[in-house]
């Protein structure tokens, strides 16, 4: 089993950014543009919020989310909740969740 080192470092870029402490919210708006190394993803929407109390990110307006490898979702919101990694893509209305996911090569055995 490889095991590969993880620092939780993401990076955010975005015309806006605030924090708010009393409520544990960070909030970017315009081009947000979010790079997770440790899961290799990146993402852009129209803005970005972390509820960092909950643990939950909530991305929204022209969502696209591509991971290494080709794996990818296009959407209007979408929700990742960080600790129970689960995603939830929402479309916009009237249209509809695109996912591109690629699947490994099945696996043939032989007698």
């Amino acid at each position: 089993m490889v095991v590969t080192p993880t620092n939780g470092l993401v990076t955010i870029e975005s015309d806006l950014q605030k924090a708010d402490n009393s409520t544990g919210v960070v909030t970017a708006t315009g081009n947000v543009r979010i790079v997770y190394p440790d899961q290799r993803v990146v993402a852009t929407s129209r803005q970005a919020q972390y509820f960092s109390r909950e643990g939950r990110v909530v991305l929204s307006g022209d969502v696209d989310v591509l991971q290494e490898g080709g794996h990818s979702i296009r959407a209007e919101r979408l929700v990742y909740l960080v600790e129970r990694e689960r995603i939830v893509a929402e479309p916009a209305q009237g249209e509809q969740v695109v996912t591109h996911y690629r699947l490994n090569a099945p696996m043939v055995l032989k007698p």
